[in-house]
Parts: structure tokens; C-alpha cells; sequence
């Protein structure tokens, strides 16, 4: 009776013990799943807390880059100083986050905020300089336009000053007296006309001064101005000068006539006081400083 006393009680202890080897192993199971469990959910957060520093890095370096083309492009000293003081202050942050460990959530969103900040300031700053390229740009147009103002009444100017020119050419040329129906006539001593040069005491020159109202009226000296064959000047003195083309050169003969305008026919004489010689002459005439008549007579008898 002892002895199956005995296997009786052993079997209730193998059955207890076996009872608790069966819920110690389901609980070492059920804290091992639960360990593993919570090791996956840590990684995936340490996971995603790499991504969004990675993230955040990213975002730090394209700013640093938009610093670098707006800085490149601007000519506003002032404002590139500003922007330069901010593109100093990203590379800090991002220094600063490069060496944060992931783990770090809170400085992580901290420096995301500052990221922010500085975004917003940037942002401020574009505005600025869009603002001030515009306003350049209307002025750019404004310049060009008063320019192309400036260059059309230059043009316009230069215009009138050439048509101004010519026209006081052309009145110029229009007020310059004309010898018309020119004739030469030998006189001899007594004042008749002879054909015998030899017997010639005078020279008489029959001209007419043309119409001409452009003309300034009033009196004027007739010059006249006789050529040899030899392209001598016949003169009475080496004082006989006028200005012409700014030089002086001598004159045969001048006479002074009151002109108002009208064709005016007059003569004027040379006295003969050498042997002239047989050929072509020239008779030129000058008056207010201007050729008005150049005639060729011959001496042959």
C-alpha cells in the first residue's frame, strides 16, 4: 500500500512538474515573441528616425544651393550680405546635424524648425529681389525709351541742322549776284570805239547785273579782274587787292554801285597804259566776296 502510495505521489509530482515546464515554456515564448516584437518596432523607429535626418540633410543642401544661385545672380551688395549671413547659418545647422545621432528625435525637430525659419527668412528675401529686378527691369525700360527719345530728337536735330544748312546754302547761292550780256569794247583816245588794238586807249566792259531780290540791296564794289594771255593781272597798283577765298588778289579795276534788287546794266573801264599783247583774255567779276562772272575777249588786230 506504501508503495503505491509512493508511485501516486510521484506521478503527481512528474504531472506538476511537467505542468510547469509547460507554462514556463509557453512564457518564455510569449517574452521572447514580445522581445523580438519591440526590437522590430524600435528599429523601424530608428529607421525612420535615419530617414528623417536624411531627410531634413537633404533639405539643408538644396538650401545651401538656392542660397548659391540667388548670391551668384544678385548685384545688391546688401542683399547678398543678408543672404550670405543665412547661407553661413544653414552650413552650421548642417553641421550640426551631421554629427546629432538619429536617436536624437527632439534637436532633430528642433534644427527641422530652424530649417524652417531660415526657409521663410530666404522666401522674405526673394520677394525683395523679385521686387527690386522688377523695379529694374521698368526702369531698364523707362532708360531705353528715354534713349530712343533722346536718339530720335538727336537725329531729329541733326536733321534740321543739315536741312538748315542747306538751305542757307541755297540762299546763299540764290543771293549771289549774276553778270549777264557781258561785252568788252576798245575806245580809242577820244573815246570812240575803234577795231585797231593798237590805237585802243580804253578798255570798255558792258555788263548787266541779273535780277535777284535774295540778294542783300544796298551799295556794292564791283570788282574786275583782267587776265593777259600769260595769265598776267593787269593792274595799276600792287595795293589794288580784295579778299577772296581768304586771300588777297589783285584787281584791274572797281567801281561802286548802288543795287536794289532790279537787273541793273552798267559799264566799267580799264586804261590802256602798255602794249597789250595779241591772244585771249579773261575778264572776271567779284562782288561781296563771290565770283559772279568770268568772260573771255580776244585782242587780234
Amino acid at each position: 500500500m506504501n508503495s503505491e502510495l509512493n508511485k501516486r505521489n510521484a506521478l503527481i509530482v512528474i504531472t506538476s512538474a511537467a505542468v510547469i515546464i509547460v507554462v514556463l515554456a509557453f512564457a518564455v515564448f510569449y517574452f521572447v515573441r514580445k522581445a523580438n516584437q519591440k526590437e522590430a518596432e524600435v528599429s523601424e523607429v530608428i529607421d525612420q528616425m535615419n530617414f528623417e535626418k536624411e531627410q531634413v540633410q537633404k533639405e539643408y543642401s538644396n538650401l545651401n544651393q538656392e542660397f548659391d544661385g540667388y548670391t551668384s545672380n544678385i548685384k545688391n551688395d546688401s542683399i547678398v550680405k543678408l543672404l550670405e549671413n543665412q547661407k553661413t547659418k544653414v552650413q552650421q545647422l548642417l553641421d550640426e546635424l551631421r554629427v546629432t545621432k538619429s536617436t536624437n528625435a527632439r534637436r532633430i525637430a528642433q534644427l527641422k524648425n530652424e530649417l524652417a525659419t531660415v526657409r521663410q527668412v530666404m522666401i522674405q528675401y526673394v520677394n525683395q529681389i523679385d521686387s527690386l529686378n522688377s523695379a529694374n527691369k521698368v526702369l531698364k525700360t523707362e532708360n531705353v525709351e528715354v534713349h530712343r527719345k533722346y536718339q530720335a530728337a538727336t537725329e531729329t536735330v541733326q536733321q534740321l541742322s543739315k536741312e538748315k544748312e542747306t538751305l542757307n546754302q541755297v540762299v546763299t547761292r540764290a543771293s549771289i549776284l549774276e553778270i549777264t550780256n557781258f561785252s568788252m569794247t576798245p575806245l580809242n583816245s577820244k573815246g570812240k570805239k575803234t577795231g585797231w588794238f593798237s590805237q585802243t586807249a580804253n578798255l570798255q566792259f558792258n555788263y548787266t547785273i541779273g535780277k535777284n531780290i535774295t540778294a542783300q540791296p544796298g551799295e556794292k564794289t564791283i570788282y574786275l579782274r583782267i587776265t593777259r594771255p600769260d595769265e598776267e593781272v593787269l593792274t595799276k597798283s600792287p595795293n589794288n587787292v580784295f579778299p577772296f577765298e581768304n586771300k588777297n588778289i589783285a584787281y584791274s579795276s572797281s567801281k561802286n554801285i548802288e543795287f536794289t534788287g532790279d537787273a541793273k546794266t552798267d559799264v566799267i573801264f580799264w586804261k590802256v597804259g602798255e602794249i597789250l599783247p595779241k591772244g585771249i583774255y579773261r575778264a572776271e567779276f567779284f562782288a561781296d566776296g563771290n565770283r559772279i562772272g568770268s568772260f573771255t575777249f580776244k585782242f587780234e588786230k
